[in-house]
């Protein structure tokens, strides 16, 4: 557990070095030759009341936004279900802070779904970072089970003894740990979820992204054997998949995904993550298909501003 109490120190401090102190240097630097240092200086001191309330409260503002995914492959027996999206816990960053994702669970059980899915990258490095909180994680209920896919942190390979001995180990134990607390977790496959006759699909892939990220996932096998005109919902860690791999290639209906965080930081409707993604934040429609992004719960740095902790509550209505 010490190293991941260190690493999550690094981090902090790498980050702390680069919002509290480089970028408001980079203002005052960019701002004193047009309109003097009284204003050079407003607008860091501006800038550093922001980072503090990001980095001491910011995190812990935890939200629930809500959608609706409507669509005429849904069974009329599903119509009002409710899907409950979590991603993106990166768990390792609460080892001193224990109560914030009991208060999560709590948040999540308030919203009585009738499924939850987990998105990917429920640790930062290892898998050890589960341990202190298997009971909490256990807690989460739903009528149809908890649902789980990995992400790219949660095949382990930034641990600092990157041996392939030590990755294997580490993704063997988080896929029982997994296991332990009562989530299901797909590795390109699926399960039918049903009402009487009617039914509808859970598909979860293993990580499909781009450099520098690792690509694992196998979509045509997680589908196989599904019939076409199906509803199916797709989890799915990288929104970018969307766009490159589901979108017009198929009938998925709704794609859930993970992974921007939308940079941790969200002023209206613009993110960091517009530069690298172009689907980063809540719900996109296109071609008769809904990707909704989920900004997650936390990251490697506990930092959170605008872009707010986010638990998704997503309705499923059948059109006709």
């Amino acid at each position: 557990m010490d190293f991941k109490l260190r690493h999550n120190a690094k981090m902090r401090l790498i980050s702390g070095a680069v919002l509290v102190l480089g970028l408001p240097g980079l203002l005052f630097l960019i701002v004193w030759p047009l309109s003097g240092w009284r204003w050079a200086l407003l607008l860091p001191v501006a800038w550093e009341l922001l980072m503090a309330y990001g980095f001491f409260f910011g995190w812990r503002h935890v939200i629930v936004r809500r959608a609706v995914c409507r669509s005429a492959l849904l069974p009329v027996s599903f119509d009002g279900y409710k899907v409950l999206q979590l991603s993106d816990i990166h768990i390792g960053t609460y080892l001193r802070n224990r109560g914030f994702i009991t208060k999560l669970v709590r948040l999540v059980n308030d919203q009585h779904a009738d499924l939850v899915v987990f998105t990917g990258d429920l640790v930062n490095v290892s898998a050890e970072e589960v341990i202190p909180f298997q009971h909490a994680l256990g807690q989460i209920k739903a009528k149809d089970g908890v649902y789980s896919i990995m992400g790219n942190h949660d095949y382990c390979e930034y641990i600092p003894v990157r041996t392939e001995r030590n990755i294997e180990k580490n993704q063997t134990v988080l896929r029982y740990l997994e296991g332990k607390i009562g989530w299901k977790l797909l590795l390109n496959s699926h399960v039918l979820i049903h009402r009487g006759e009617d039914a509808i699909a859970v598909i979860g892939v293993e990580n499909i992204s781009r450099p520098p990220f690792q690509d694992y996932g196998d979509l045509k096998k997680a589908m196989a054997g599904l019939p076409a005109g199906m509803f199916k919902i797709l989890l799915s860690h990288d929104p970018s998949h969307w766009r490159r791999g589901v979108l017009h290639q198929t009938d998925i209906a709704l794609t859930l995904s993970g992974h921007t965080h939308a940079g941790q930081i969200r002023v209206g409707h613009w993110s960091p993550s517009r530069a690298a993604y172009q689907e980063w934040g809540g719900a996109y429609e296109e071609g008769g298909s809904m990707l909704y992004v989920s900004t997650g719960i936390g990251g490697t740095v506990p930092f959170r501003l605008g872009a707010w902790p986010e638990v998704n509550v997503i309705t499923l209505k059948a059109e006709r």
